[in-house]
């Protein structure tokens, strides 16, 4: 591990070596190291939630905002944010071999996780419904139920899908807030509804309409009725837009507000492209990004939708799989080699490179952090997928910080 000295001098004057040695590596070594990264990221999580022993042994750290009401909330966190960027790469169609050796090894653990997790007699048992921070983690747990439906779901045995069913059920006592929350009750009924259980569309309905009035333009949703500058857009908002809106689909007949859907989400997919095409164009020829806005203690789960457009297949016409496979290696590389991303037991700690405390809110704990492993989601491409198999290509600000004759940018149409 380098020093914070030696990091910093990579930053500073040996990024660009740094961010050419990354694109120069071959689609199958990169995918090996981002199959690293989740089983870093997986391995203190997932093998004691399994065996009941996440609270007894997971350390809790509190950003200096944060209230021990904190360490309440801390558990599901860390279970449904990883398992969120997990599932796409638990569902997919691996090769034999060394990696879907480790893949169904994880994917059993996860379905012993959801048993512990949402077992009322577990040690492990979570937290669903004191305070208002479950629903947002009890979402992120049916996102992944969503995204690996065979994996998780149809593989789950009849108690433990009756378990997390209730479990989801009981969020519904949380009010949400007036923003993007609003997306964690719809993701909520949009598990239940997959599920084939009765299920809230109005919650849906009301979620979806609400950010049809907020959206700003160019590809960009408002947190509410205002604009934020973050990555809430990529964090939440349209992950979920796109998901909910898919899984439920068709499924409210007799509704004149559902026969509206199909065209909203038309016009999601295309906003979602653009707001894709404005992340990866946000990745420096360093593969460094602007820390803007709150929540940077999440990391590259920041690009979360530019990894789901490249996993749906997609991208814009101007950006190729490889191209973004490249950035956001680049990225995962400046981030998870910082000195100090995790603890001496391998927990990840606050911060946006490195352990920064002062990076949290006040609702930033251990477990919030895992929400770093939705950048993971193009890990659910197979191998022979163009995104890992196609030669390395720079990224949109590396080509035109090279000289590159690009096409100028183009905002989305109204």
């Amino acid at each position: 591990m380098p020093s914070r000295r030696q990091f910093v001098h990579a930053i500073t004057g040996g990024a660009a070596g740094a961010a050419a040695s990354s694109a120069a590596g071959s689609g199958a070594e990169e995918r090996a190291y981002w199959v690293a990264v989740l089983r870093r990221l997986a391995e203190p999580v997932l093998t004691r939630l399994a065996e009941g022993r996440l609270k007894a042994e997971m350390p809790v750290e509190l950003s200096p905002a944060a209230t021990p009401a904190q360490r309440h909330y801390t558990h599901l966190e860390a279970a449904g944010r990883l398992l969120a960027g997990m599932a796409p790469w638990l569902e997919a169609a691996l090769p034999s071999g060394s990696e879907r050796q480790l893949r169904d090894r994880y994917a059993e653990l996860a379905r012993q996780a959801l048993g512990a997790a949402t077992d009322p007699g577990s040690p492990d048992f979570m937290n669903f419904t004191q305070g208002r921070q479950p629903v947002v983690d009890a979402a992120f747990l049916a996102h992944a139920l969503l995204r690996a439906r065979g994996a998780l779901w149809e593989k789950l045995d009849g108690l433990v899908r009756a378990n997390t069913v209730k479990a989801l059920r009981s969020t519904r006592v949380i009010r949400t807030s007036f923003n993007n929350h609003l997306l964690f009750s719809a993701m909520v009924e949009a598990a239940l509804c997959m599920a084939g259980q009765d299920w809230d569309a109005l919650r849906i309905d009301y979620a979806i309409r609400a950010h049809e009035q907020w959206y700003k333009g160019d590809g960009l949703y408002g947190d509410g009725p205002e604009f934020h500058w973050d990555y809430y857009n990529s964090f939440v908002i349209q992950p979920m837009l796109l998901d909910v809106l898919e899984t439920v689909l068709n499924r409210y007949a007799g509704s004149d507000r559902a026969r509206q859907w199909p065209e909203i989400l038309k016009n999601v997919r295309l906003r979602a492209r653009r707001c894709a095409a404005i992340l990866e164009r946000l990745i420096s020829p360093e593969g460094t990004f602007p820390p803007i806005g709150r929540s940077l203690a999440y990391r590259f789960g920041a690009f979360q939708l530019l990894g789901q457009m490249a996993l749906r297949h997609e991208l814009s016409e101007e950006i190729s799989p490889p191209q973004v496979r490249c950035a956001l290696t680049a990225v995962i590389r400046r981030m998870m080699e910082a000195p100090e991303t995790f603890d001496q037991q391998g927990w990840l700690r606050i911060g946006f490179c490195g352990s920064q405390p002062n990076i949290g809110e006040g609702y930033i704990s251990t477990g919030s952090l895992y929400l770093c492993a939705v950048g993971l989601l193009p890990l659910g491409l197979p191998p022979d997928d163009e995104f890992w198999s196609a030669p390395a290509a720079d990224w949109t600000a590396r080509k035109i910080w090279a000289g590159v004759n690009t096409k100028a940018d183009r905002a989305l149409a109204p």
